[in-house]
């Protein structure tokens, strides 16, 4: 009998602490345990192959606020266990857009709502050669409380750079009391080389910064920082959620919530977390593409901007390149 009372004890108090967390799981977030457990259910792959587009747009009300000021295709096999992560240049000449590649997004939400998800699978799908099945918005303007929530960011950063013309939010379309250079637009950011901890707003200036002196003012370089900063966002986000401290799941939720646009479900993320978390044979593989593949035509070739061009052979040889640098197995 007093067994049978300690055993009672017991399945009282694991109900009391387990049982909000349950409901935090499946009414919240609406995941079931036993299908993120043992079931693939409705995740789309492709040979073994799940593909996630992740963008990032400025967000915020002003001119250009859904261009893409990040592209970054995540692709994780459920076999090997390998995640690649592969960074885009925004620059990219879209033939069936006449335009940049960053402008997929905004020219898809134009037509319809989400219309943007699905305009700008295709056209990176198209350049990297995967098919993808998913694609994620993170909005930057909201990109900052993710970070701040989290407590920052470690990064180590390559190379010391300033920018003297990282544009001041809210200021965009500042006359400047009748400045030709409109230099009250901009302000200067410096970063350090080594290790630096970044708060919110550190961080959204250390992945946007595009107009620094020297190697780090291309798109190349700042591809290299976007993934460094998701990198740490990642393992940030894995800490936290292996606490079990329900009310950070709630905080993290809710500010992930609002910081995406997605078309990927609660359980099909939980999923892939599932895969990664227990697998034993977990790696990563971070993949830029190289300046080398592309050529830069006359200013004056395409409305004047400046824009990348795969070299003769089309995306063929941007394919090989990823295929070989990630060694994609099915």
């Amino acid at each position: 009998m007093r067994r049978l009372a300690v055993f009672g004890f017991f399945s009282i108090i694991v109900v009391l602490v387990f049982f909000p967390y349950w409901q935090f799981l499946t009414k919240t977030l609406k995941i079931s345990p036993f299908k993120s457990l043992f079931l693939l259910d409705s995740l789309k792959t492709y040979d073994n192959n799940v593909t996630i587009l992740v963008l990032g747009i400025a967000g915020g009300n002003h001119d250009g606020a859904t261009l893409s000021d990040s592209i970054i295709v995540a692709n994780y096999n459920l076999k090997t266990h390998k995640l690649i992560t592969i960074s885009i240049p925004r620059d990219i000449w879209s033939d069936t857009l006449q335009d940049k590649i960053n402008t997929a997004y905004a020219y898809g939400e134009a037509i319809q709502k989400n219309g943007g998800l699905k305009l700008a699978k295709a056209e990176v799908e198209a350049i990297v050669g995967i098919p993808i099945q998913y694609a994620m918005v993170i909005d930057f303007a909201k990109f900052k409380e993710l970070v701040d929530l989290l407590g920052g960011i470690d990064i180590d950063v390559e190379r010391s750079f300033t920018d003297n013309r990282f544009p001041v939010s809210g200021r965009e379309n500042d006359d400047c009391n009748g400045d030709n250079e409109f230099k009250c637009r901009y302000e200067t950011i410096t970063f350090k080389k080594g290790m630096n901890h970044l708060d919110g707003n550190t961080a959204l200036k250390y992945v946007r910064s595009r107009y620094a002196v020297g190697a780090e003012g291309n798109d190349f370089a700042r591809n290299k920082r976007q993934q460094k900063v998701m990198n740490a966002l990642k393992n940030k986000i894995k800490s936290s959620i292996l606490k079990f401290n329900l009310h950070t799941w709630q905080k993290l939720y809710q500010t992930l919530d609002v910081t995406l646009t997605r078309d990927i479900s609660n359980q099909q993320i939980a999923i892939i977390i599932k895969n990664i978390l227990f697998s034993r044979d977990f790696s990563q593989k971070e993949i830029s593409l190289s300046y080398n593949l592309f050529n830069v035509p006359p200013l004056d070739s395409h409305k004047g901007q400046y824009i990348l061009m795969p070299k003769q052979g089309g995306f063929s040889e941007i394919h090989r390149y990823i295929k070989l640098e990630g060694r994609l197995t099915p």
